[in-house]
Order: structure tokens, then sequence, then C-alpha cells
């Protein structure tokens, strides 16, 4: 990938105001140049730029939102190359292709405009998980799963749950999609069999509000983070029994876990750092490491042993490299934006993040690095 800042806004022919649901087909995108860009956008880029060790971020404004946005989990589709981008305020989810750097939509979410934290925030489709030729998209407004398939492009069926999700996983070895529900302390796990109809397979309860996860298939677990009580705990993938529950040294909550299964390191996110756990000695801590502030959900590419924090207070893009004794180590360190967390990684070691204040997808190329 170029060293160079590439700027693309995408734009696209809106049949209704950017907060309605449209039935159109995605657009054509269309590259114009920075000095098209309105001020403050064009602003906030060359900020971006200048900030850059390496030059290595490119940017694509989100089509048809010029910010700030509501966003939350993202995912990667190995199969297609396409990064999913559920946005709350345009009730969509924007596909961003890889390879043509451009972007399509999927409409048609509810959306619902509620108060959170003294502010008022336009809730709708919020995460996202690549199953067997669909994507599973959760909707925090409907408190509702719906199913897309991920080569037409067509948000199908939406299966009710009770109260509304927050992360949603895709297990392939079960065939199930599981979905946490954090106001009723539970994972509802849904039948995948037929990938198109989902169907309740049973719920699992918690001792706290899950909080993202990770799927280890090596060893048959799910992880997932209990926010209020400041643990991990391991659920058995086939018979859906809590196994194990650790205590851990974060100071505001976990936020998000990855893992690398070959070695049995759980990686725990804190707000502010990153904690090593070990798997297979009932999580006793390996190793910690400050990241910067703002750290939500992390991910981790077992291609290069390395794991990527973005962090939005701190405004950086963090990867990590462990030694097989589980100590961190800082492997590269990319300015990003503030607010600019979750990040996503493609199967080159390319991570995707997205700044909500305008808007933009940034794409970090510097996070290719050798094993």
């Amino acid at each position: 990938m170029s060293n160079s800042l590439t700027v693309l806004v995408c734009l696209f022919v809106l049949a209704s105001a950017c907060n309605k649901a449209s039935s159109s087909n995605p657009d054509v995108t269309t590259s114009v140049s920075a000095s098209a860009m309105p001020p403050t956008v064009a602003s906030h880029v060359a900020a971006v730029a200048a900030n850059s060790p390496s030059g290595a971020v490119q940017v694509y404004p989100l089509p048809g939102v010029s910010g700030p946005v509501t966003l939350d989990l993202f995912a990667y589709d190995r199969a297609t190359g396409q990064v999913w981008i559920p946005v709350g305020e345009t009730g969509s989810v924007d596909v961003f292709t890889i390879a043509t750097s451009t972007f399509s939509r999927v409409d048609g979410f509810k959306t619902t405009e509620r108060e959170s934290h003294g502010h008022k925030r336009m809730m709708g489709p919020s995460a996202a998980a690549v199953g067997d030729g669909v994507v599973y998209v959760s909707n925090r407004s409907s408190s509702e799963v719906c199913v897309v398939n991920a080569a037409a492009l067509k948000r199908g069926p939406c299966f009710q749950l009770e109260s509304p999700p927050d992360v949603i996983a895709y297990v392939a070895g079960a065939k199930e999609v599981w979905v946490t529900t954090p106001k009723l302390n539970s994972i509802v796990v849904l039948d995948a069999t037929r990938p198109d109809e989902l169907k309740t397979k049973l719920v699992v309860k918690t001792e706290g509000a899950p909080e993202c996860y990770a799927v280890d298939a090596l060893h048959d677990l799910f992880y997932t983070n209990l926010e209020d009580k400041n643990r991990t705990v391991s659920i058995d993938i086939k018979t859906h029994a809590v196994k194990a529950t650790w205590t851990l040294g974060c100071s505001d909550g976990p936020r998000g876990i990855a893992v690398d299964a070959a070695r049995n390191f759980v990686f725990v996110a804190c707000t502010d750092g990153l904690e090593v756990r070990d798997g297979a000695h009932d999580g006793a801590l390996l190793g910690n490491l400050d990241t910067g502030g703002g750290v939500d959900a992390i991910d981790y590419l077992d291609a290069n042993s390395r794991l990527y924090v973005a962090a939005g207070k701190a405004a950086r893009l963090t990867t990590v490299q462990f030694s097989d004794k589980g100590v961190p180590a800082v492997a590269t360190a990319e300015t990003t934006a503030p607010g600019a967390r979750n990040a996503v990684v493609d199967s080159n070691g390319v991570a995707y993040v997205v700044d909500p204040q305008t808007a933009r997808l940034l794409v970090v190329g510097s996070a290719v690095g050798p094993r």
C-alpha cells in the first residue's frame, strides 16, 4: 500500500434525507480532490496527514453523512474482501470494498432517536458479524438481528429479540449466532443451520453485563467480559456452560477481548490498556501494556501474531507483539483521530477504524509488518 495520503469522497445520489432508509440500489462512487471538500472536513483530513508519522493513513468519507455519527462494531469479510460498517444515523450498513476503495450501502434498517448520557442520539444498526454467505447485523433500535446476503448486498429477514442487542458473533463450528443482551445479563444463542432463518436455541445467563467476545475454535471456547463486574468468562461452545471466570485488574471495567488460540493467550482490553491472560492456567496475568485511553473492541491477526488496539481518547492505533511468554510490546503506533476506536484488521494486516466526528473511514496501512 502506498504511503501517500489518498482522499476519496464518495458521492451518492440519495432519494431521501440521510437519516431515512432508502430502497434504492447502492450508488456508484466518485472521486474528487481534497480542494472540493468542505473546509472543515478538508482541514481534518490534512491534520491526519500531518500527524501521521509514516503518512500511511488513507481517508475515505462515509457516503451520505458528514458526522458526527454513532458507530460501534465493524466486521471484515475475508471471503469478499469487504469491511461492514453499521451507521445508526443513516439506518444503513456501509460496505467498503478494499480492492476498489469504494462503498456500497445496505439500507432499510429501523432507527429511533433516544437519549443517552444526556445527549440525544440516533439508534439503529450497531454491530455486524460475518456468517456463511451472509452478514448478521444487530439493531439496538428495534432489538433485532437482520440477515444480509453478502454477495447481493440485500437485507433479508430480521429476528426479534426480547432486549436490545450489543455484540453479535458467528460461531462457525456450531453454526450458531451468539448475541449479547446486557440489560438482561445474558447471551442469546441462535440456531443458524439455515443461515437466513435464525431460530432461538437457548439463552446463556451471565453474572453481569456481557461486553465484546472472542471465539477460540481450537479449544471450543467463547470468551466475553462482564463489564460491570470486572471479569472475563469462558463458555463451552458445545455445552453452553460457563467454564471459568477470571477477575481482572481494569480500573474502569473490561471492554474488548481477543485470543491467540495456538499459544492460549487471552487479550483483555481495559479502557486505557491491555491485559494478557494465560488461558491454560486459569487466566493468570502474563503482562500488561498502556495503549492510551478510550479503548473498546480489539482485533488479532494470527498471520502476523499482532493485536490491533485503537484508542479513541489517545487518537492512536497501536499494534502489539508478544513474546512466547505473553509479554506485550509495542510494534507500531499510528496517529488516527479523536474518538476513532474498534479497529478491525484484514488478511494483510491493514487496519480499518472510523472517525465518528467527521464520519470518515481511516485505513491504516502502516499496520502491515513482518512477524
